[in-house]
């Protein structure tokens, strides 16, 4: 009751498109809800548009936004900061069009998807008289993310009838009018269907995301590493500690990582926005490299060959004739040679680019036709995260999304009395799921090399989250012939809608 939830929001979509499927015109009109205060109430609507609409080239883009003050708890970020509620519409809405003009939605939607070398339309247009502001995609693996995600469900579908009937007795079903489910009798009735979604985010604020990074070096060859970063549990001090291993040569244990006390550790505009590791990292990996320049000077005193001679290689500086001077030997050189001095390098990095990695999610559902009831047997989600720095940390996020989706997209629901009054605020009528409600939760990580992020990598914390309300829905037209434009899909509401379309 007292949280930030997300915007709620009323959201309209319409598209020119030709005979030949490719899409000319996109407009996306919004009504969002931002609650008693309006913190979040410009930017949250702004992500909304900015992060859906690019997604699908088009030589017309129109976006609008109108923000409501009402007398319901304030509206803040939370994960995806209003792009999940842009693609549940547009994603819909694209699966919608594709019938209606008779083509296959992932024929129809790969046509128009933006391209490798493509500019982000909006972000041109909002960068416009900036020096550097804009957006192109050097790197896209949405190919490889619809290929992962989408041959690892529906197996279970039989792709000749296009559905498959579960709980009956085995014997022949009857086909449900306009969907690719069936119905049992007399037993439980139920319908399968598969529906995807396709995703881009963003990574970082352009102009405006800064982070700094402190290294300094011990006499026994370890490293103290400052970071203003803060580690909310996604593990980001691990992955910014290699990042430094990774530069300096030496194992993640020579790494003490020091983040988020202001009084010693440097600046860093926060854990928000998909930026830590390409903004933050991008500062650890400059004070790295500065550092090890620094030690390269001290190896060069040691061995008396000149420093640019001197290579790197594993945690050691090589000398042309092939000997080997480790760290160490070099860090204890610098606290004890002749020239002592401490050796500690800060640097800093402004992101002025904004690489979109890109998702896809497929799932597959089984809606009880007498209850209402929408369950998920199957899901999976792949994710272009540029290059993977902790693989194991980044598919827990995938998996992660696919968790807080299925939630969002099923069962997680404020409620309110006409007073403004919060009618379900315990955990016992505010239905998270838990793993006894979720599926096996499949996450695929797509490797792509990004040229403006350290070590090649874009974000992967948000863009999970942004397909997979839409898929689920998808999904459920596919198996019903219902489309429903209402989250969550309560049973209810679910039940509600098939007894208005006959089912």
């Amino acid at each position: 009751m007292s949280s930030c939830p997300r915007h709620p929001m009323k959201l309209t979509c319409r598209t020119g498109v030709m005979r030949d499927g490719t899409i000319v015109a996109n407009e996306m009109r919004v009504i969002a809800n931002t609650g008693a205060y309006g913190s979040h109430g410009l930017t949250v609507p702004s992500n909304t548009g900015s992060k859906s609409l690019p997604l699908y080239r088009a030589k017309g883009i129109r976006y609008s936004a109108e923000v409501a003050y009402t007398n319901l708890p304030v509206a803040g970020a939370f994960r995806g900061y209003g792009a999940p509620q842009g693609y549940f519409a547009l994603e819909s809405h694209m699966d919608e069009v594709a019938r209606e003009i008779g083509m296959d939605p992932l024929e129809f939607k790969r046509k128009n998807l933006i391209r490798l070398g493509d500019k982000d339309p909006i972000a041109v247009k909002l960068g416009e008289g900036k020096e550097g502001f804009e957006r192109v995609v050097r790197t896209c693996g949405i190919d490889e993310c619809i290929r992962l995600a989408g041959g690892a469900v529906g197996g279970s579908l039989d792709p000749v009838s296009g559905g498959r009937a579960d709980g009956g007795n085995g014997e022949s079903a009857e086909r449900v009018p306009g969907g690719r489910g069936r119905r049992d009798e007399p037993f439980r009735r139920t319908a399968r269907g598969l529906g995807f979604a396709l995703c881009m985010h963003g990574t970082g604020i352009p102009g405006d995301d800064v982070a700094g990074a402190t290294i300094k070096v011990n006499e026994d060859g370890s490293f103290n590493l400052l970071i203003g970063a803060t580690d909310l549990g996604t593990g980001s001090d691990t992955v910014l500690a290699q990042m430094a291993a990774e530069v300096l040569g030496v194992s993640l244990d020579d790494i003490i990582v020091y983040s988020s006390d202001t009084d010693f550790t440097p600046f860093d505009v926060g854990a928000y926005a998909s930026s830590t590791t390409y903004v933050s990292g991008t500062a650890v990996v400059r004070a790295a490299e500065k550092v090890r320049d620094r030690l390269r000077e001290v190896a060069e005193e040691l061995t008396g060959i000149k420093a640019e001679e001197l290579s790197f290689d594993s945690g050691a500086f090589v000398t042309p004739g092939g000997s080997r001077i480790g760290l160490q030997e070099v860090a204890l050189k610098s606290f004890y040679g002749e020239n002592k001095r401490q050796i500690s390098e800060t640097a800093s990095f402004l992101t002025l680019d904004c690489p979109p990695p890109f998702a896809a999610c497929f799932a597959e559902v089984e809606v009880d036709l007498d209850t209402g009831r929408v369950r998920v047997t199957d899901i999976a989600s792949a994710v272009d995260v540029g290059r993977a720095i902790n693989p194991d940390l980044a598919e827990g996020q995938i998996v992660g999304c696919l968790a807080m989706g299925i939630g969002y997209a099923l069962s997680e629901e404020m409620l309110f009395s006409s007073e403004g009054r919060m009618l379900n605020a315990s955990l016992l009528d505010y239905k998270i799921p838990t793993s006894l409600d979720l599926p096996d939760l499949k996450g695929f990580i797509v490797e792509t090399v990004e040229p403006s992020g350290p070590f090649g990598v874009k974000s992967v914390g948000e863009v999970g989250m942004d397909p997979i309300a839409p898929a689920i829905a998808n999904a459920i037209f596919d198996a019903t012939g219902v489309r429903l434009r209402d989250l969550p899909f309560t049973p209810e509401k679910v039940l509600f809608a098939l007894r208005e379309a006959g089912l």
